[in-house]
């Protein structure tokens, strides 16, 4: 997942020296930057301590964690260099910055009550308005993911209670669904957290950008990055064994779905152990900086991209043999043509959010090949479509299917004619295990999944 600017839209952005990291990636890492400032800083420290002391009141000597600034006699405006830290320092070296020095021997203060200053001349004029567009841009981004995961969040958690609270809805197609579901959740709570965490440790108004830059370090920001990164993976997880479920179910005559749950469950919550531990490791020991909220080396972030678009790209060859078996037993069966167009572009819509087959576009364009309008295009897709995926699944695989809509309501009849009995009890004795094939819950659709002379589910039942 991308990380995004942290300061909140209509909100100044952070203080001077967080602009100028930001703006370091064409010159040298955001890194190198902050360590030329830390040396820039002690050097002033030390000559603020050796200087002798100016006869008569002055303004006082500091360091405002953007230059050093000597004494100043009252009535008059001090003026220093731009600092040499600067990643553009080589265009502005001709450049001073600028303090006021008032007649009660005390700097000359701005609005917000700290020492008014004028850096104009030190900013890189070809890359300012350009950056602020970009992380306006970047901004109205994550309000838009922040938005799509929130509802997917609330959606799910919905679906979720539902297919757990009723009793006749418990079968292995939707215990699938439920853990899907439940990736989803986490995912969404993950990223969203992630995100809080970050606003909060890159927060506008902080003093000291060498404390805002040490606060990003913590811990339980990075535990947080690491959290986030296991619940998209097993999201991806899911999604494989909700593709590999349905596959299995289309192909296979005789298919237990029982005896590949705990399979699917290893491939779900464990797979994403064996790439997220080596990736924390190896990024905790070649790439530690910051809240790992940036991706500099490129083989430290393969550990976990290269699984994913594994399994995004098995997802897609099963999306494709499933497609084809549709058509096969639509035109098996007889179906008029116009009412087979319909049908299999339903089932092909539906299939697309349940396995996350969109993703391969993004696989197939690269962030690193993206430039320009393009990326942000990419970009803005990306965020849009897997920050709403989780609703779009709810919606299609929950509350739009007609044998969920059917308990709900036979749930809501008992509240009203005040039945003893739990939601999705069955009434009167107690009854045998079913006889005769095992029937599985339509994918999308509202009827049991019946099965034709040779052993497989009817086309019909994914429409």
């Amino acid at each position: 997942e991308l990380l995004l600017p942290s300061w909140g839209a209509g909100q100044t952005p952070p203080p001077l020296l967080t602009r100028v990291l930001r703006g370091a990636e064409g010159e040298r890492s955001a890194q190198a930057t902050l360590a030329a400032w830390q040396q820039y800083r002690h050097a002033c420290e030390l000559r603020l301590r050796l200087d002798p002391p100016a006869p008569g009141p002055v303004c006082n000597r500091s360091f405002d964690m953007y230059v050093c600034w000597g004494d100043a006699p009252p009535n008059s405006t001090a003026t220093v260099p731009c600092p040499w830290y600067l990643p553009w320092h080589h265009r502005v070296q001709g450049g001073v910055v600028a303090r006021r020095c008032g007649p009660d021997g005390q700097w000359v203060t701005d609005g917000t009550g700290r020492p008014w200053r004028d850096h104009s001349q030190c900013e890189d004029l070809e890359q300012e308005q350009p950056l602020q567009q970009h992380a306006w841009l970047l901004e109205q981004f994550r309000l838009v993911y922040t938005v799509g995961y929130s509802l997917s969040l609330i959606s799910l958690l919905l679906a979720l209670l539902l297919l757990l609270l009723f009793r006749r809805l418990r079968c292995t197609r939707n215990y699938i669904h439920a853990n899907l579901f439940l990736s989803f959740v986490l995912r969404a709570g993950a990223i969203l957290t992630r995100d809080a965490l970050l606003h909060r440790h890159l927060r506008p108004g902080l003093g000291d950008p060498l404390q805002l830059l040490s606060q990003q370090a913590v811990a339980g920001c990075r535990l947080a990055q690491a959290l986030t990164q296991y619940c998209v993976g097993a999201n991806y997880g899911w999604l494989l064994a909700e593709g590999l479920f349905l596959h299995k179910l289309l192909v296979l005559a005789t298919f237990s779905g029982d005896r590949c749950l705990p399979a699917f469950l290893l491939l779900g919550w464990g797979a994403p152990v064996l790439f997220v531990v080596p990736w924390v490791v190896v990024r905790y020991l070649y790439e530690n900086e910051g809240c790992w909220e940036r991706n500099e080396k490129a083989a430290v972030w393969w550990i976990i991209r290269c699984p994913i678009l594994m399994a995004v790209a098995v997802n897609f060859v099963v999306f494709v043999r499933i497609v084809r078996i549709l058509v096969a037993k639509v035109r098996a069966h007889q179906v008029a043509r116009g009412d087979c167009r319909v049908r299999l572009a339903k089932s092909t819509l539906t299939l697309i959010p349940l396995l996350g087959v969109h993703e391969v576009a993004f696989a197939l364009v690269a962030e690193e090949q993206a430039g320009g309008t393009v990326r942000l295009v990419r970009l803005f897709l990306q965020l849009l479509l897997s920050s709403s995926q989780g609703l779009i699944v709810s919606v299609l695989y929950c509350f739009v299917n007609k044998e969920v809509q059917a308990e709900v309501r036979r749930g809501w009849q008992r509240c009203r004619l005040g039945a003893p009995c739990p939601p999705g009890a069955p009434r009167g004795p107690p009854r045998g295990p079913p006889r005769g094939p095992r029937r599985y819950v339509a994918v999308g659709g509202s009827r049991p999944v019946p099965r034709d002379s040779g052993g497989h589910p009817l086309a019909e039942s994914c429409c």
